[in-house]
């Protein structure tokens, strides 16, 4: 027993080094700059929507939410709120992050590793595609389909044929990044919510290497927050007007916000 007890003790170190490598959510370099925000507007939001995604195409807002039996896909009019037109994925199915590319919506779902496609109008089920991963966020280049899985790794799909062609892993000082989620396309920039973090990272997409994060940090008033509130997830662009969006899952607003570098 004594003459094991070396080897038992290398073997608990490696999984605790190997551990919290893969726990990594953002690394300690103050190199990479920190975006702060100002608030511009604020719209109301469903407070029972598990937001996951959120798109903003031709004046409306299209959400994905989650939660299984309660996963939906929804066309909103910003102003009020509103739900205008919802699709109500099968209770089976837990809801992940959207984007609309040409006259069609991708959704994707999280561990049932399949992706509804609907015509954008109509929100007609049109078919569905599959990936051997996790679903977390969607987004799009215009070139490929992006999608996050939860790790480092985000997977490029052709639109044609919905097959993987590359894949790119996110980092920050040489160190792979975790827990990306909900993705948006920004101005030849992926904007990343990172999972049970206040923070969105911001990522060249050829490299993978995050060029600057956004610290959302406290912006729900005190009064907007209860036991209900989860995570910040949901990141939107109005590219005609540069307007941005951010939500959380169960947030009660949706907030229009700009950018501001910080000063020192």
């Amino acid at each position: 027993m004594t003459k094991d007890r070396p080897l038992i003790l290398i073997g608990l170190l490696s999984f605790f080094l190997l551990f919290i490598q893969n726990c990594v959510i953002y690394s300690d370099d103050n190199s990479t700059p920190i975006l702060q925000y100002e608030i511009i507007n604020s719209f109301p939001h469903d407070p029972k929507a598990f937001t996951q995604g959120l798109v903003w195409e031709n004046d409306f807002l299209y959400e994905g939410t989650g939660l299984y039996g309660r996963s939906s896909l929804r066309k909103l009019d910003l102003e009020t709120g509103e739900i205008l037109q919802q699709y109500n994925l099968p209770d089976d199915f837990f809801g992940e992050g959207i984007t609309i590319f040409e006259d069609r919506i991708y959704q994707v779902t999280w561990k049932e590793k399949i992706g509804f496609i609907y015509d954008l109008n109509t929100f007609q089920l049109l078919g569905t595609f599959s990936y051997p991963h996790e679903g977390w966020g969607i987004t799009h280049n215009g070139e490929y389909l992006i999608i996050s899985d939860g790790t480092p790794i985000l997977h490029f799909l052709e639109p044609s044929t919905l097959e993987e062609a590359k894949q790119v892993q996110v980092y920050e000082n040489q160190i792979p990044i975790n827990r990306i989620n909900e993705l948006e396309y920004i101005q030849g920039k992926i904007y990343a919510n990172i999972w049970q973090t206040d923070r969105i990272a911001i990522i060249e997409p050829e490299s993978g290497k995050i060029t600057a994060w956004l610290d959302l940090s406290g912006i729900l008033d005190p009064t907007d927050v209860n036991q209900k509130i989860d995570v910040l997830n949901g990141i939107g662009y109005d590219s005609e007007n540069d307007r941005l969006f951010v939500t959380g899952k169960l947030w009660p607003k949706i907030f229009q916000i700009k950018m501001v570098k910080t000063t020192i």
